[in-house]
């Protein structure tokens, strides 16, 4: 009787876990905040961003920021649908998807130049990894600084094609000053709580 009830929990207990990881932290805006609220003995941002830092080179604030403008910590995150005759739903605008909002064929790339063939989009530790090895790349291939939120961030939106032609339009560098503020807001915060 104790076994069965016990069997009965167990799988009770791993579907609020994975639910929990499902969730979006709720103050997206303060890094200790976020990682706070995925202190895990499981589920620990902290330290999957602050290995990634020690592997890319590229500091955590950066690393988070991109991540917080690119999916606002969703793990399920994808664009949009377009729309057929203005209303019906169609194709998604890309195959960006998960906590890093990879693309299907550089997602293939990292996981072919990285070993990681069991990575997953939708799992933080695996995006965050993403992230600052694309950044990595950006740094060896164009030579931006490691703690240059701007242009990582237009090379990792636009892709590395449009950023060495210097193609990227206004709303794009909106979107790298507005992920450059985060970082700087970032660094501050993980001064204050000691990370």
């Amino acid at each position: 009787m104790r076994g069965a009830s016990f069997s009965k929990i167990v799988p009770v207990i791993s579907l609020l876990a994975l639910s929990a990881c499902a969730t979006p932290p709720r103050h997206i805006n303060d890094i200790c905040a976020v990682f706070d609220q995925r202190d895990g003995w499981f589920d620990n941002w902290q330290r999957a961003a602050k290995r990634a830092e020690r592997k890319y080179g590229i500091p955590t604030h950066v690393l988070m920021a991109t991540v917080r403008k690119e999916s606002g910590f969703k793990a399920n995150a994808r664009p949009p649908r377009t729309k057929l005759f203005g209303f019906i739903p169609w194709k998604r605008q890309s195959s960006a998807y998960g906590y890093s909002q990879a693309l299907n064929g550089t997602w293939a790339q990292y996981k072919r130049e990285t070993g990681s063939f069991a990575a997953r989009r939708n799992d933080f530790g695996d995006a965050v990894d993403f992230v600052g090895w694309y950044h990595s790349k950006t740094v060896d291939a164009y030579g931006v600084s490691r703690n240059d939120t701007y242009r990582l961030y237009l090379a990792y939106y636009s892709g590395w094609g449009a950023y060495k032609r210097g193609k990227w339009d206004a709303g794009v560098q909106r979107y790298a000053r507005d992920t450059e503020k985060m970082a700087q807001r970032y660094a501050t915060q993980l001064r204050r709580c000691g990370s």
